[in-house]
């Protein structure tokens, strides 16, 4: 295989295992990638597993003949990528051997020799030239092992990028990459989301045009998409709406509830329900379509005053890979002494940002009217955000997202005629009830401002406390006159035709402007509500809780001057002039503190 006009594909592909690590299945087999270099000085990137070293050695001679390559660079560790080092060397006697300090030390435990004379040490930083050819290395430790280095050759634009961005499954095999591909990354790097987060931080800085990983096809095209899916997966987002419901049942009544609950789920709006039967399923692809969807139902027994051992791994297998940000729900049966709900609950207890469902179902030995009951309140609660996005089963005369109305924030959303608008705003309150009033007031430079001031409507989004930073660096840090808000996102419309979010608020209402106050710098509107919908539970999204838990903390080190409490903008200087706006959130300097 060419990838470029000088490197070339080396690797092999292993329809023989089926287990890869010993417990994933991988009906389709696995890649083990190779790839090679060829410029004034020659290059080898890694090795592949000890059952192929034979059609690798034969690979590496169709490409240099009887000449030794230059360089064999080793930028992972792990056997199924590493096991041929010492065979390789001991072939290409001349080849000197590049990797990191802690690979080194590796080799020596492997093969028992660190190589030292004829050995290239990098690091974080380091370059090696090939001619016109440059390789920079950047350290990815964790990712997933602590001595692995990716590796970006300036010429040609690619990425090395190791174990990133790979996939179950040869390379003859048709599959989709991101069911393989997710399966893959929470499996065997899902513990490690924040060393991926940095990792991918370092990669936004280089132009990359292909990526070579170590597992799976080649990255040619629509490489945005493989990143973002990174992204999502290492910041532990949602990627899909729907609900898993994972169970184990001993005699099939556990089973009966679960069936009953997937199709009242389906029956009130979730756009997809997955079921697993935790007995007979494939362990890693109920753990990756855990991570997949925002909500989780886990039914079990109680059993040996436990919970049944198959549940009892799956969830083992959730908390060690970072569980977080997601709904989860308990049924529990039990003919007597019952404590599953208590005891998948407290195996929780360290995950964070779960929401724990207020309706938990209790079965005693077999279903009847009360827990049917239970099992209707549950699916209720599960399905109320996905009722009111649908204009047929929404309650669009909700009253009770009044309540979720406080010194919060909000995103207001309007239309300018051609484009749709959103903006962050913490200035809401109910000014009466008799009618319903609500004011919304708006800084003039706002570009929103200007679009109410004409339309005289808007959607008033109640933020809660699962929103990510994104939503505020979406809204609050750019200019709806020159960028679109909404790019890339689906969007829902009320009956006023304006969009609302259908994730990360708890409710929202139409508003109708019915007066205006002109407040010098600020604008506010009196509206009355056309409609009204609550989509969730979540608690609102306070300016306290978006200060301690969503804002990152700015990087003041070093840096003398001023920050801006909202949005973390750093003004350097002595003083920072009265009339000073922020260029990101346009927050006044009365929203600016010293750098201690």
């Amino acid at each position: 295989m060419q990838i470029t006009d000088d490197i070339k594909y080396i690797g092999v592909n292993d329809h023989q295992v089926d287990l890869f690590e010993g417990q994933y299945v991988v009906p389709n087999g696995m890649s083990y990638n190779s790839y090679a270099v060829l410029d004034e000085k020659t290059a080898i990137f890694d090795t592949v597993d000890q059952h192929f070293t034979h059609e690798w050695l034969d690979n590496i001679h169709s490409v240099f003949g009887d000449k030794a390559p230059d360089y064999l660079i080793i930028q992972h560790m792990e056997p199924d990528h590493a096991a041929n080092i010492g065979t390789f060397m001991e072939l290409y006697k001349s080849t000197t051997i590049v990797s990191s300090a802690k690979a080194f030390a590796m080799m020596k435990n492997f093969f028992g020799t660190e190589y030292e004379d004829r050995r290239v040490v990098i690091a974080e930083g380091s370059t090696l030239s090939l001619g016109k050819h440059t390789l920079a290395f950047v350290a990815a430790p964790m990712v997933h092992w602590p001595e692995v280095m990716v590796t970006y050759d300036t010429c040609d634009k690619v990425l090395f990028s190791a174990d990133g961005f790979g996939k179950f499954g040869a390379l003859d095999a048709k599959e989709p990459w991101d069911d393989e591909s997710r399966r893959y990354f929470i499996g065997i790097v899902g513990k490690y989301g924040a060393q991926v987060q940095a990792l991918l931080k370092k990669a936004a800085t280089l132009d990359i045009q292909k990526i070579c990983p170590l597992h799976g096809p080649v990255l040619t095209e629509d490489l945005g998409h493989y990143l973002s899916l990174y992204d999502t997966w290492s910041s532990y987002k949602v990627e899909s709406e729907g609900i898993v419901i994972a169970y184990t049942s001993v005699y099939g009544h556990t089973r009966v509830a679960v069936e009953q609950l997937a199709e009242k789920l389906k029956a009130k709006g979730a756009p997809k329900v997955v079921v697993y039967d935790l007995a007979r399923c494939d362990m890693s692809a109920a753990v990756a379509d855990a991570f997949r969807y925002g909500k989780l139902v886990l039914a079990t027994t109680t059993y040996n005053a436990e919970i049944f051992p198959f549940m009892h791994t799956f969830i083992t297998h959730l908390t060690e890979r970072n569980f977080q940000n997601r709904t989860v729900a308990f049924i529990e049966n039990g003919s007597w002494a019952a404590q599953a709900a208590k005891i998948m609950g407290n195996m929780f207890a360290n995950s964070k940002n779960l929401r724990i469902a207020e309706n938990i179902v209790h079965i005693k030995s077999a279903l009847n009217d009360e827990s049917c009951k239970q099992l209707e309140a549950l699916a209720e609660e599960l399905c109320q955000d996905y009722k009111n996005i649908q204009d047929t089963t929404a309650d669009k005369n909700d009253l009770k997202a009044l309540f979720n109305i406080g010194y919060g924030l909000y995103v207001v959303t309007s239309k300018d005629g051609n484009r749709d608008n959103g903006l962050i705003v913490n200035t809401v309150s109910q000014v009466t009830n008799t009618p319903n009033r609500i004011a919304v007031t708006i800084n003039k430079q706002n570009y929103s401002h200007h679009v109410i001031k004409q339309t005289g409507v808007m959607n008033l989004n109640c933020l809660s406390t699962d929103a990510p930073f994104e939503i505020f660096e979406r809204f609050g840090f750019q200019s709806g006159r020159t960028v679109d808000k909404f790019a890339g996102m689906e969007l829902h419309r009320s009956g006023n035709g304006l969009v609302f979010l259908s994730k990360y608020i708890n409710s929202f209402m139409s508003l109708k402007v019915e007066s205006y106050v002109d407040l010098g710098s600020h604008g506010m509107f009196i509206c009355s509500i056309e409609e009204a919908r609550v989509l969730s539970n979540v608690e609102t999204m306070t300016y306290t809780y978006y200060q301690k838990n969503v804002k990152p903390k700015p990087q003041t080190e070093g840096k003398k001057g001023w920050v801006c409490k909202v949005c973390g903008y750093i003004f350097e200087g002595d003083e920072l002039p009265e009339d000073f706006v922020c260029p990101l959130c346009k927050h006044g300097a009365v929203d600016f503190e010293p750098i201690a």
